[in-house]
């Protein structure tokens, strides 16, 4: 395939990646717009590019505008509450490149004023990344939520994520890196954008000890994680196109609803393809060519460190990269083999069977440590 077909046409990869950002908008959408606190939305493009490739697939403009669209008039306005504006901005340096997104949107009517203010601009990365920092620490009641897809760009540094999501907590990032390359990451191979990210976040050294790309990725994911602390969650979705090109999308959230709307649109699309969850007391992976599912172990070793209540296990999960209903079948396995007791917090005594109560609590809920786990 010639460098026009892979910049132009709308390769798997690409598909994939703009898929896993349409899933995810439905599911955000749906829960900010229903949260009865926030008033406005913004969805930001910040590489809108044309918004489609030359055999008519759609670009992530696109996709965001239609599933926009769809989620306001399919579900969203059919409530009686209070809806908040959803406003898009796209931006791109190329002016040729947002003309063509300005007639397309036009052409195929994916715009409704209705729902909020479509914005396009042609701002330089830095300039924008700076303006948004700025905007998002005075919000308020309003939300954002931002695609990254830097290609060619190499002047993306973790400290923009970390700037955009920053201590206001009102914000999520979605960023798409270019990991075309096997883990044999040389100086002339790698895309300048890795090279400062690997630098930023201090992995230069986990980076030449990895024995293979998912290695890689992983390093890439511990030190993202590092970076932001604790408050903040992350988590990645991986192509493989071919044996040697490799894509991946990394999530940014400080909020653990937020997180797991992610994983839920990430292990849909997986399943769908064949790679996803199945559980008979040994688990494949989520990759390709990964076949350990270290779940069931991580959970283990978690279990049997300290007492453990519910939303620890939530929390943990989701942190791992899995869903909670993962963590269930593996909970319902180990009771049903006797090396499980579940118990109430308040009694000691036994919950009742296949009762796990792993799921999301809001922060002063006593059922957050509702039971405990005991693993013989």
């Amino acid at each position: 395939m010639n460098k026009l077909n892979v910049k132009s046409n709308l390769l798997d990869h690409s598909e994939a990646k703009v898929r896993l950002l349409g899933e995810y908008l439905k599911r955000y959408l749906n829960i900010i717009s229903n949260d009865g606190f926030t008033e406005k939305i913004y969805i930001y493009d910040l590489f809108c590019g044309q918004g489609q490739y030359e055999n008519g697939g759609h670009g992530s403009p696109l996709v965001a505008l239609k599933n926009v669209k769809d989620t306001y008039f399919s579900v969203i306005n059919q409530r009686s509450n209070k809806l908040p504006k959803i406003d898009c901005i796209f931006n791109d340096i190329d002016e040729n490149k947002t003309a063509i997104l300005k007639s397309i949107i036009e052409e195929k009517k994916l715009h409704h004023h209705n729902i909020g203010n479509l914005i396009i601009t042609n701002n330089d990365y830095k300039e924008e990344v700076k303006a948004l920092q700025d905007r998002f620490r005075n919000y308020k009641k309003e939300k954002a939520f931002v695609f990254i897809d830097p290609y060619g760009y190499k002047e993306l540094k973790a400290s923009d994520i970390k700037e955009l999501i920053g201590t206001h907590k009102k914000s999520e990032i979605l960023l798409w890196l270019p990991i075309q390359f096997m883990y044999r990451f040389s100086d002339k191979e790698t895309p300048d954008v890795l090279k400062n990210l690997i630098s930023d976040l201090q992995i230069t050294e986990d980076v030449k000890s990895s024995s293979n790309v998912w290695d890689f990725i992983f390093s890439l994911k511990q030190g993202f994680q590092k970076y932001f602390g604790s408050d903040y969650f992350v988590d990645n979705f991986t192509l493989k196109k071919e044996e040697n090109t490799v894509f991946c999308l990394y999530f940014f959230t400080s909020h653990i609803k937020g997180f797991e709307k992610m994983l839920e649109s990430k292990w849909e699309i997986d399943s769908e393809e064949g790679r996803g969850w199945e559980y008979s007391g040994n688990a494949p992976s989520l990759f390709f060519d990964h076949k350990t599912n270290r779940l069931e172990e991580l959970l283990k070793i978690f279990l049997n460190s300290e007492r453990k209540y519910n939303f620890d296990l939530y929390e943990f999960t989701l942190k791992e990269g899995f869903l909670t209903k993962h963590t269930n079948e593996i909970l319902a396995d180990w009771q049903d083999r006797g090396l499980l007791d579940v118990l109430l917090n308040t009694t000691d005594s036994h919950a009742r069977r296949k009762s796990f109560y792993v799921k999301y609590y809001k922060a002063k809920d006593v059922e957050r440590k509702k039971v405990y786990y005991i693993l013989k």
